[in-house]
């Protein structure tokens, strides 16, 4: 696959810094929020990340042909909140009862810092003032209604929650008799990832292109685009879990196959893993090239995504 062009990485850059100012000055007004809660929540939230969802937001708010002047007023609310949504996920999901991890991009996990409770807390506030920002900073009622609509679609029992239940929670009975292991099982895996990592990256899309004004046309292929992109997100989180060093990465590696969890090196090995990631790729790229000109960035991060070491 080929390398992303300098002009992605600037722009992924340059989302970063801008999103990481705007989710700084917002928790700095909140004048009423305990101390020790909005230190737990910056020190996950303002910490060291890649910050894809947001850049999403920004590039499918740009590539549907969004409005440079509007940026701050509609795009930059849900590119914050959906960072948010996403940060709140990472600290429950290092929790004990969940994946019980040490280390978070490169540092303790939250409730290795603060403990479990604060930690707990910390992740529901930031599950909560996502749609705060969305409500109170979208000046346009419609666009924040369909935008409130989105993130929480995304979010909830359908989305990113339903997606951790099915991942971590299996009934007793599929314990006692677990189905043998193959590309059988592709089907239930890829609705797990669907829901559990590609929501929320098929939402920023769609979040992006909503704020953008987008047509029902253009939205379809922005969600055809997020889809494709969430799923290869996944898939390469599943060949770095094998490949990859717990250096490289932040966080622990080899856990999913200690904690006998479906992926796709697992079910087809990482040579069809990486045919079924480039499937995934290819398509991001078409729904560029019909995007047009402004779109070109889609296509420049699904290489980028593809090719990531960490």
């Amino acid at each position: 696959m080929p390398a992303a062009s300098p002009d992605v990485k600037i722009f992924l850059k340059d989302a970063a810094t801008r999103t990481d100012a705007y989710l700084k000055e917002y928790l700095h007004a909140l004048p009423e929020s305990p101390k020790q809660l909005t230190e737990a929540m910056a020190y996950s939230l303002l910490g060291p990340g890649k910050r894809i969802r947001p850049a999403l937001v920004l590039l499918s708010y740009h590539a549907v042909g969004g409005s440079d002047a509007q940026v701050e007023a509609r795009a930059m609310p849900p590119a914050a909140a959906i960072e948010m949504i996403h940060c709140f996920s990472l600290i429950h999901d290092d929790l004990p009862a969940m994946d019980d991890d040490d280390l978070r991009r490169g540092r303790p996990t939250n409730h290795k810092v603060y403990g479990e409770a604060l930690a707990i807390l910390a992740g529901d506030a930031l599950n909560t003032l996502p749609f705060h920002i969305v409500a109170s900073r979208i000046a346009d009622p419609g666009l924040a209604t369909k935008l409130v609509m989105e993130l929480a679609f995304a979010t909830g029992p359908e989305g990113m929650i339903g997606g951790q239940v099915l991942d971590t929670c299996h009934p007793d009975e599929a314990k006692k008799n677990p189905l043998p292991l193959g590309p059988a099982l592709l089907p239930k895996l890829q609705q797990i990832h669907r829901m559990k990592t590609g929501a929320l990256i098929r939402c920023s899309c769609r979040m992006g292109a909503i704020a953008a004004g987008a047509n029902e046309t253009t939205l379809a292929l922005a969600d055809t685009y997020g889809r494709a992109i969430g799923l290869a997100f996944q898939i390469v989180d599943d060949i770095l879990d094998v490949t990859s060093t717990e250096e490289q990465m932040g966080k622990k590696v080899g856990k999913d196959a200690d904690k006998g969890k479906l992926t796709y090196p697992v079910l087809v090995g990482l040579d069809k893993s990486r045919e079924y990631l480039a499937e995934q790729v290819r398509i991001a790229d078409e729904v560029s090239a019909k995007l047009g000109a402004k779109a070109v960035m889609l296509s420049q991060l699904a290489h980028e995504l593809a090719n990531r070491t960490n």
